[in-house]
């Protein structure tokens, strides 16, 4: 159906006696049902000996609400004139329908059920012509043909286009889609039909219904075409360039049936390197998905032009901020260095991405960050994070869908990720993604012989996972590693640091030594930000047979001011450092650097008890 004059209904002078075209209240339409029908006198059925009808309210209170959950689902308009089709019985005779649009200034079937092709094609007609569904069509006013007599008299040329003889009585009404008047339903039936008593609320209300299930029909088929497209479009990507390996995973909400803003992108670069985005606009209707649509591409070109990461995300705000649709986008954008596995990461208020190690251990990688993009609030700064990825290491982007839906939230929803991404080794990447949705849209049994119902998702999913490629057969793939940057205005990066470092031991055999690794990282951290002005890098290594492991741990910066060890006061707020070093550590030390210096220290996993 259309849209008012836009979809081709024309705008005239109203006809004598008639209504103009915004004539569409319903209380005024159930009056003028129910004052144009009445007995059809001298009609066919006059007088006739019939069963008794069912014409109770609470019969058609029924029927109308049954009616109206099941029009709420159906994907076609002939499914929703089929289920209408249900409703006739003694009371309610119907036994042909039509739905009419108007294409420019033609009037047309686009819907029936009951009528013969040869009925169908034959409603093609002007809309100017004297004919009952044009009347409609032009005015909004309903109209009722109680009798084939009545038919003839009140619309005697209208014969050529529809022969009345084989039905009984009618009803024309007008059908409201997206505000305004689209098209006409016609209800056709093989007995009289009196519009008192209930039976014109009832039309009215079924128009109504019928005009509701349409507009649905038609964003539904929107919607669908468009997740079509975009699947398409964001289909699985290409491998990337030679030392690194890139797979992609898109789900539109509903498992396909809707669509949203999430979306990935790979794009290549100028000396070999590898752009890989993803983001989220706010949102999970047509709308989000087509602001999706412009941003993915405003960012594909500028990532083209040779703008780093920063330029791109700024760029990028501002792009969606003139569009002026008041929404706006979470994204990482990162170039990758295919030979050196070197990553200069962006994110603008997205989700964190997920580091898998060799051996399958996942940490939640913290990457600084700005805010959302679209925001305009005066604020372009995007900083750049370097990461490296090592051999057979996994870099996993994501959107909150993949985390959130089903009821988790972004800590229990973050256990379900690294439980997915967790078994198996990196060479299968592909399944690696599988796995992940998985066990977000996998179809799930709640109870034991159930038959497995689908979980659609109730938020889109975009995945992406860049793999770091084996140089050789022999490549360590049992090693575990961190590298954490810290520089002096991120103070709370020492939160995430320990986040981190919690989750390279995770399945450390004794707890208390989490706990003391934990404490002593804090204090090498924390030194190299109160006592120097440089950032603090840190290094964390794991080596050895489970149960027999050792832990070493460097912290570097670049001042030439070596820690001294101190006796500090009961009171005193600093001093200890260097103590616990000595207390807690296995082994320690500092080792000068050509620049700076490093503190390292050394846990065994089943080393002795601490004092």
């Amino acid at each position: 159906m259309g849209g008012g004059r836009e979809r081709g209904i024309p705008e005239e002078e109203p006809e004598e006696h008639e209504e103009p075209e915004a004539y569409d209240a319903e209380v005024r339409q159930v009056d003028v049902l129910n004052r144009l029908a009445g007995p059809a006198s001298g009609g066919p059925g006059a007088g006739s000996d019939r069963p008794p009808r069912r014409t109770g309210t609470r019969h058609r209170d029924t029927d109308l609400l049954v009616t109206g959950h099941a029009l709420a689902r159906v994907a076609s308009l002939g499914e929703a004139l089929a289920l209408i089709s249900q409703l006739a019985d003694d009371a309610f005779p119907l036994r042909g329908q039509a739905v009419f649009r108007a294409d420019r200034e033609v009037l047309h079937c686009v819907g029936q059920f009951g009528l013969s092709d040869g009925e169908a094609d034959a409603f093609r007609l002007p809309l100017r012509t004297a004919h009952p569904a044009a009347q409609v069509a032009r005015t909004g006013r309903p109209v009722v043909l109680p009798s084939p007599q009545d038919y003839r008299e009140r619309f005697p040329s209208a014969s050529g286009y529809a022969e009345p003889a084989q039905y009984e009585s009618w009803a024309f009404l007008p059908l409201t889609t997206y505000g305004q008047l689209t098209g006409v339903w016609m209800a056709a039936f093989d007995a009289p039909v009196e519009t008192t008593g209930g039976t014109g609320t009832f039309l009215v209300t079924l128009a109504r219904l019928l005009g509701q299930c349409i507009e649905q029909t038609y964003d539904g088929q929107a919607d669908r075409t468009l997740s079509q497209s975009l699947r398409s479009s964001m289909g699985r990507i290409g491998p990337g360039p030679e030392g690194v390996t890139v797979t992609a995973r898109y789900v539109p909400t509903g498992g396909g049936l809707m669509v949203g803003g999430d979306w990935f992108d790979s794009i290549t670069l100028p000396n070999g390197r590898l752009g890989l985005v993803i983001g989220d606009v706010q949102g999970h209707d047509v709308q989000a998905a087509g602001l999706m649509s412009q941003l993915r591409t405003a960012i594909h070109a500028y990532a083209a032009e040779g703008h780093g990461p920063d330029a791109v995300l700024v760029r990028a705000s501002h792009f969606l901020a003139s569009l002026g649709e008041g929404r706006f986008a979470t994204c990482i954008y990162l170039e990758a260095d295919p030979a050196t596995g070197t990553l200069r990461i962006a994110r603008a208020g997205h989700p964190h991405p997920v580091l898998r190690l060799p051996d399958g251990t996942c940490l939640l990688k913290h990457v600084r960050g700005g805010l959302p993009l679209g925001l305009d609030l005066g604020e372009d700064d995007y900083p750049v994070s370097l990461l490296t990825l090592r051999e057979n290491e996994i870099l996993m982007l994501c959107t909150d869908g993949l985390i959130e839906s089903g009821g988790h939230d972004m800590y229990s929803g973050w256990l379900r990720v690294r439980n997915a991404l967790t078994p198996g080794g990196a060479e299968d990447i592909d399944g690696m993604a599988d796995r992940l949705l998985n066990a977000v849209v996998a179809p799930q049994s709640t109870q034991p012989g159930d038959r497995p119902v689908t979980s659609f998702t109730e938020d889109d999913i975009a995945l992406l996972l860049l793999r770091r490629d084996s140089l050789g057969d022999h490549a360590d793939r049992t090693g575990r590693n961190l590298r954490f940057t810290l520089e002096q205005d991120q103070a709370q990066g020492i939160a995430d640091a320990r986040i981190e470092f919690q989750g390279l031991l995770h399945d450390w055999a004794r707890p208390e030594q989490v706990d003391t690794a934990l404490l002593l990282v804090s204090e090498l951290l924390g030194n190299v930000l109160i006592h120097t002005e440089q950032a603090a890098v840190l290094r964390a290594d794991i080596s050895g047979a489970e149960g027999h492991r050792r832990l070493r741990v460097e912290v570097s910066d670049r001042s030439d001011e070596v820690p001294n060890r101190r006796a500090p006061g009961e009171l005193s707020s600093s001093g200890r450092g260097l103590v616990l070093l000595d207390l807690l550590a296995h082994r320690w030390n500092l080792r000068p650097e050509p620049e700076g210096k490093t503190v390292w220290f050394e846990l065994d996993e089943d080393g002795p008890e601490e004092p």
